[in-house]
């Protein structure tokens, strides 16, 4: 990477596209340049996974609804412990390595090659030293999600992020109201569960949505929706926080009992 007085260049060689063999077919790896800002992006199937910023910005979080996952840090403050389930190119790992460098974040990923895409071409190597440093740890675990979830210990964890896909399809396992028990268990008293939940246009009535607010609802004492809206990578999600402590956030959507759906479970999937 270089730099000028007008700012942030990359070299050839980071504007070459790489394409990898990754558990959900081939994962493109490619540099675009919008608004003045260079972003390299991870896709499989044409489904945007992550995204990185280049050059001075390469640990701010690109997308607006990991920027949203920092609010975990608003509502526990004093967080020690998160648990981040699916990894990608790691950008919120890496917002919270730079922001908050004394917590310790497990990062659980199913697949090895993205894993090593992350290592290479979207800074995780650099984010965990920088963690480190700053008295925390950022640990990768290759694993399934919902393994880690079922076998983490009582209290652990101050909060659980959920964020993992297969292309543009949430993995079901963790949105189950026996993943969503088992987060309960491994969280801390205060602690915080969030959940990205993303608009499907085959999917208008939001029936994944009102699912997984229902598993919540049964499971935590307070459960709350919120709509974040990209406008400079154009994308809406849904993040849905839940704890057994009062969360009062100001942009939370009202919803009734009558806008949930039916729970899922581990038996139906």
């Amino acid at each position: 990477m270089s730099y000028s007085a007008h700012g942030y260049f990359p070299s050839p060689a980071e504007l070459l596209p790489h394409v990898v063999r990754t558990q959900s077919g081939l994962a493109v790896i490619h540099t675009t340049h919008a608004r003045d800002v260079w972003q390299r992006i991870l896709s499989t199937g044409g489904v945007w996974q992550s995204a990185t910023l280049l050059g001075p910005r390469r640990m701010e979080p690109p997308f607006a609804y990991h920027r949203a996952f920092g609010r975990i840090f608003d509502l526990v403050p004093h967080a020690q412990r998160l648990l981040a389930i699916g990894g990608g190119g790691f950008a919120f790992p890496k917002y919270v390595a730079e922001k908050h460098p004394a917590v310790v974040t497990d990062v659980v990923e199913i697949d090895p090659a993205v894993i090593d895409i992350a290592r290479r071409w979207f800074y995780l190597d650099e984010a965990s030293e920088l963690q480190q440093h700053g008295g925390g740890q950022l640990n990768v675990i290759c694993a399934d999600g919902r393994r880690v979830l079922d076998d983490a210990a009582p209290s652990l964890y101050d909060a659980v992020v959920l964020d993992a896909f297969i292309r543009d399809t949430p993995v079901l396992s963790l949105a189950t109201a026996e993943a969503f028990q088992a987060a309960h268990q491994a969280l801390s008293p205060h602690g915080v569960l969030l959940a990205n939940v993303v608009p499907d246009e085959n999917d208008p009535g939001n029936g994944f949505l009102r699912s997984v607010a229902a598993g919540l609802v049964a499971t935590f004492s307070h459960v709350e929706i919120t709509l974040v809206v990209d406008h400079q990578n154009v994308g809406e999600n849904y993040i849905v926080f839940a704890s057994d402590a009062p969360l009062d956030l100001p942009d939370a959507i009202p919803f009734e009992e009558d806008f949930l759906g039916d729970a899922l479970h581990d038996s139906t999937l």
